[in-house]
């Protein structure tokens, strides 16, 4: 602590100065005053901890020095030293706060005595004063929490105590970039502070462990939309930039509606699973244009899985794109969190893979086992990159099968056909699949194959279930379905037709058991 010895006699202040060792007391002299005058300049400026004062020098007396210094907001702690044991000096000096009052000579162990006192003293009330702060601090910081909740009666806030008085608000919510992070590399409150040069044009506290920031002020918005356009939006690689993602609302215009800004910010860090590559920033521009689904309404019935196989068999890769648009369109506009859709979008992808491999049982596909898929999908962080590993996949479903380009459509169309005949197949589904306009297809169908579609598919269907015939493994009725037929009735009159007796008497004539 600091120690300053006021006497109007040199050879006092020496003597003091020598009189105790002050630094193995926790003291080290900051400076003497030799009037009062002097001294009260003197204490002003240096502020020491515990003052050793004359009671009476030239210019000033030290009760005047005591007055006039409190006056002016000093905290140190004063030790009268005087000749005189008059006890209205000592009363007087008892009205300014002064507790310890005493005559020379002076005696080494009262003395010591008296600055150890002094020390404790300082010492106690800088303890509480640290507690108040802090309890002050904690007081605010729940206030402004609660200001962002809208969990406050604003009418019983005091706007200057709390540092709110300002035109136009705006929060800002900031985390890692690398959401394998669990601690924030830069400081981006500090770095705000620094670009302003003003500790008072924002607040920060921490909600629900976010990182959160109000801005206060015309200017502070203005820096805060520069820092957004030149160097937070696409940050320098390795910048410190780079290493923060942050969402900000909308700006408001009283401190009552700082939870409407804190809203769009809090729920704009929830869409980030949407964000594009080196995306750092969602603001409340980045709203989407048309009202979200609520959570009830979002269908989880898988109607993409059957229509991205038909692409992948068909080798459409124009439409495969189309589909995976129109997928990342309906869960944008959902409201549902993002480990429901990602375990949505592992559906899809495990029934795909289900349905080529079941059509296609003679080829290997290469694509990821169950486990792996639904791994990979849950360790992703974006919708992009899901969807960059749902084409990875699907392209390499296309080149095992050889699915055909645009220039062997035809075949694509036949070999299509060819592994489908069970299911329910119409010349328009195909006609989509494929990408053409399903009367235009018809024609180029019937001069490839010299037949219509209905007939070339029945002359598959009906080719199968003579393979099939030649076993006792199905009954007739059994095969019919197998090769896509759902009335029986139906198969006998079309397999006599092609083959010319029935599918009965082909069995008998033909089978081998």
């Amino acid at each position: 602590m600091k120690l300053f010895i006021a006497d109007d006699e040199i050879d006092v202040r020496e003597g003091i100065r020598h009189l105790l060792d002050w630094s193995q007391l926790g003291f080290h002299i900051s400076g003497e005053g030799k009037n009062g005058q002097d001294t009260l300049e003197q204490i002003l400026k240096l502020q020491p901890d515990v003052v050793l004062l004359d009671i009476r020098m030239p210019k000033l007396s030290g009760l005047e020095v005591i007055k006039q210094s409190k006056e002016q907001g000093f905290q140190g702690k004063f030790i009268i030293l005087s000749g005189y044991s008059d006890f209205s000096y000592a009363q007087e000096a008892i009205r300014y706060g002064v507790t310890c009052y005493l005559t020379k000579p002076i005696d080494e162990d009262e003395l010591e005595k008296a600055v150890l006192d002094a020390r404790a003293s300082v010492l106690s009330e800088q303890n509480a004063q640290k507690k108040f702060v802090q309890y002050r601090g904690k007081a605010r910081d729940s206030i402004l929490r609660d200001i962002l909740l809208d969990h406050t009666d604003h009418p019983c806030i005091d706007s200057h105590d709390m540092m709110l008085e300002a035109s136009v608000y705006q929060v800002v919510i900031y985390t890692n970039y690398n959401q394998d992070s669990f601690r924030t590399t830069w400081d981006f409150a500090d770095i705000l502070r620094l670009a302003n040069n003003n500790h008072n044009s924002l607040e920060y506290t921490k909600l629900d462990n976010q990182d959160i920031i109000i801005l206060k002020g015309d200017i502070t918005l203005n820096r805060f939309k520069d820092l957004l356009h030149h160097y937070i939006s696409h940050p320098q690689k390795g910048s410190p930039l780079d290493s923060l993602f942050l969402t900000y609302g909308r700006p408001v215009f009283s401190a009552e509606h700082l939870h409407v800004s804190f809203e769009d910010a809090r729920f704009l860090m929830t869409r980030r699973f949407f964000c594009q590559y080196n995306q750092h920033v969602l603001g409340y521009p980045d709203f989407p244009k048309d009202s979200l689904s609520p959570a009830g309404d979002f269908s989880f019935e898988n109607i993409y899985s059957q229509r991205i196989s038909d692409y992948i068999q068909s080798g459409n890769r124009y439409m495969l794109e189309n589909v995976l648009d129109e997928l990342k369109e309906a869960v944008y506009y959902s409201c549902i969190d993002t480990s429901a859709l990602k375990h949505y979008l592992a559906d899809i992808m495990i029934q795909v893979k289900f349905i080529i491999t079941h059509t296609y049982g003679n080829i290997n596909i290469p694509i990821p086992d169950n486990t792996a898929i639904l791994n990979t999908i849950e360790e992703k962080y974006y919708l992009y990159e899901i969807l960059q590993f749902f084409l990875v996949q699907f392209e390499m479903c296309m080149n095992a099968i050889g699915s055909p380009t645009f220039e062997s459509i035809m075949d694509g169309i036949l070999q299509y056909i060819d592994h489908n005949y069970k299911e329910n197949l119409k010349l328009n589904s195909i006609a989509k699949i494929f990408g053409y306009n399903s009367s235009y297809l018809g024609k180029v169908f019937h001069k490839s194959t010299g037949k219509n579609f209905n007939a070339y598919v029945d002359q598959v269907r009906i080719e199968n279930s003579k393979r099939l015939l030649l076993g006792q493994e199905y009954k007739v009725y059994e095969i019919a379905k197998l090769v896509g037929y759902t009335n029986v009735d139906y198969f006998h009159k079309k397999f006599k037709k092609l083959i010319g007796v029935s599918p009965a008497e082909y069995r008998r004539t033909h089978s081998t058991i």
